[in-house]
C-alpha cells in the first residue's frame, strides 16, 4: 500500500478536467452532445422530459467514482495502521464541514456573484479568494508548531468568514448559507456518509451492498405519499447542507469502493519496481483497453440517440468478448482486470434493464439507470487507466491527468478564481470573443481554458502545494 496507484490519479484528473472543459465550451455555437443531455443548446435550459446522456454527464460520476475508490487507501489504510474508528469517523465530519464551508465560500465568490456587469473589484475579491484558500486548506510544515499551524488555519477561515458577511453582492444580493456550489455540497455529503458506510462495512462487502437495498427502498418508498419513508426523505434539519435525496449518489461512490479494493489487493500483492514487460500480456491489455473504451462510448452513443435495442446488443457483444478475455485469469495484474471487467459488465447491464423504468435514463434527477450505468462505465474508465498507467507505465504521456487528479480542488476553482479575473485585468478577455465564430473555434475555447488549468494545477502540484480537508 506504499505505492501509489497512478489510474486512480489520472480517472480524478480526467473527471475534473473534463468538468472545467465541459463548463468553458462556448454554448450555443455546439451540438447537443457537447453539453447535459436535458440542457440542449443554444439556450441550455433544463428540460426534465429529455432521457440519455453525454459524455458531459460522465463527469461528476467519475469524479465520485474515483472518490469511492480512494477509501481503501486513505480510510482503509488508516484503519490498518490501528487507527481507532472514533477518529476516523471524527475525520470523517471534519471533511465534511471544511468541504461544505469551501463550497459556500467559493460560490459567494465567483466574479459574476459579485458584480454585474463584472468589474476590477469582483475579479481582485476573486483572487482574493483563490489565495486565501491556500493557508485554509494546505497542508503546514511538519516543523510548524501544533499552535502555529491551528492559528493559521483558523485566521484563513475567520478572513473567509469576514468576507462573506461584509461583501456587497450584486443584484442585492446577501450573504446565505444556502446558496453553495451543489457539486462540492454533494461531494461534503458524500464525504460523511459514504465514509461512514465505509468504515462500518470495511471488511463486510454484502453489507454495503444490503445497506444500498435499504437505501434505494426509502427512495423508491419516498414517492408514496403519508409513507414513514416520505417523512424520512423530506425531513432535514440543515437544508442547506443535507438533504436525504443527496445520498442517491451513494450508488456510484460504493461501487467505486469496491474497485478500489479491488486495486489496493492487487498493489498489496505485487512486487516493488514489478516489470510487467515480459508477462505475455500485452496483447490483452491493448485489447481490453479498446474495449473499455469501445464500451463507454458506444453506450454514450446509443443511449444519447435512443437506439436502445441496437446499444443492448453491441453491448452484450463487447461484453462477451470480454469475458473470453479474462475469464481464465487468477492472479497478478489480469486477475484486477477481470475483477474490474466483471464488475463494470454487472452493473453496465443493471443499469440498461432498469433503462425504461423513471421514463428512460436521466441525469436530473438521477434515475437507477443512470446510476447503475455510470458506475459500470467508471470500472471500465479505471480499467481502461489501469492498463494504461499502471500496466504500460505511460506516465508521461498521461501526467497532466495523475498531477491534476493528485490536486483537484485547486483544478476545480482556478479557472473562476484566477483565470478568469487575471484575463479581465490584463485586458485579454477581449480576444476570446475571436472563438464564438464557429463550433470548432467554440470548443477550442475550452480547450485553451482547460490547458491553462492544467499548467497552474501542475504547477501547485509541483511544488507540493497541495489542497486537502
Amino acid at each position: 500500500m506504499n505505492k501509489r496507484a497512478f489510474s486512480l490519479d489520472a480517472l480524478r484528473g480526467y473527471a475534473i478536467l473534463t468538468m472545467v472543459l465541459s463548463a468553458t465550451i462556448i454554448a450555443g455555437i455546439l451540438p447537443g452532445w457537447m453539453f447535459h443531455a436535458q440542457e440542449p443548446p443554444p439556450g441550455l435550459v433544463y428540460d426534465s422530459t429529455i432521457t440519455g446522456i453525454t459524455w458531459v454527464d460522465l463527469v461528476f460520476p467519475f469524479f465520485l467514482f474515483a472518490m469511492g475508490a480512494a477509501f481503501p487507501f486513505s480510510i482503509g489504510k488508516r484503519a490498518e495502521r490501528g487507527e481507532s474508528r472514533i477518529r476516523l469517523i471524527s475525520d470523517a465530519i471534519a471533511r465534511c464541514l471544511k468541504l461544505t464551508f469551501f463550497a459556500i465560500f467559493i460560490q459567494h465568490f465567483y466574479p459574476y456573484v459579485l458584480s454585474t456587469p463584472q468589474d476590477l473589484r469582483s475579479w481582485l475579491l476573486a483572487m482574493a479568494c483563490f489565495a486565501i484558500l491556500f493557508p485554509m486548506f494546505m497542508r503546514m510544515p511538519s516543523k510548524m508548531p501544533h499552535w502555529a499551524r491551528f492559528s493559521v488555519k483558523a485566521g484563513a477561515y475567520c478572513i473567509a468568514t469576514v468576507m462573506m458577511l461584509t461583501c456587497h453582492y450584486a443584484n442585492g444580493r446577501t450573504f446565505s448559507l444556502g446558496y453553495s456550489n451543489i457539486i462540492i455540497l454533494l461531494l461534503a455529503n458524500m464525504a460523511i456518509f459514504a465514509s461512514l458506510l465505509y468504515i462500518f462495512t470495511m471488511h463486510n462487502r454484502m453489507a454495503r451492498i444490503g445497506i444500498l437495498a435499504i437505501v434505494a427502498g426509502i427512495l423508491l418508498g419516498s414517492h408514496v405519499e403519508g409513507s414513514w419513508t416520505r417523512a424520512l426523505a423530506d425531513f432535514t434539519p440543515v437544508p442547506w447542507m443535507y438533504h436525504f435525496e443527496y445520498l442517491t449518489y451513494l450508488f456510484i461512490v460504493i461501487p467505486g469502493s469496491f474497485a478500489g479494493e479491488y486495486v489496493a489487493e492487487w498493489m498489496k500483492s505485487r512486487r516493488e519496481n514489478e516489470d510487467f514487460s515480459n508477462d505475455g500480456k500485452k496483447g490483452e491489455a491493448l485489447f481490453l483497453a479498446f474495449l473499455s473504451i469501445a464500451v463507454i462510448i458506444f453506450n454514450l452513443y446509443g443511449l444519447y440517440t435512443r437506439k436502445l435495442v441496437l446499444n443492448l446488443m453491441v453491448t452484450i457483444a463487447l461484453l462477451f468478448a470480454g469475458y473470453l478475455s479474462v475469464r481464465k485469469e487468477k492472479e497478478g495484474i489480469p486477475l484486477l482486470w477481470k475483477k474490474l471487467f466483471i464488475a463494470g459488465a454487472f452493473l453496465l447491464l443493471l443499469g440498461l434493464c432498469f433503462e425504461p423504468f423513471q421514463t428512460g435514463i436521466k441525469k436530473d434527477p438521477p434515475t437507477f439507470s443512470y446510476l447503475f450505468v455510470t458506475s459500470g462505465l467508471g470500472f471500465m474508465g479505471l480499467l481502461f487507466f489501469n492498463i494504461v498507467c499502471d500496466y504500460f507505465r505511460c506516465i508521461k504521456s498521461t501526467r497532466f491527468l495523475i498531477m491534476s487528479g493528485q490536486n483537484p480542488m485547486i483544478a476545480y476553482v482556478v479557472c473562476d478564481l484566477l483565470i478568469y479575473p487575471l484575463f479581465h485585468i490584463l485586458g485579454l478577455y477581449k480576444y476570446l470573443g475571436a472563438f464564438y465564430a464557429n463550433p470548432w473555434l467554440g470548443f477550442l475555447h475550452g480547450v485553451l481554458l482547460t490547458t491553462l488549468t492544467v499548467f497552474v494545477t501542475m504547477f501547485f502540484t509541483k511544488i507540493k502545494w497541495f489542497w486537502r480537508t
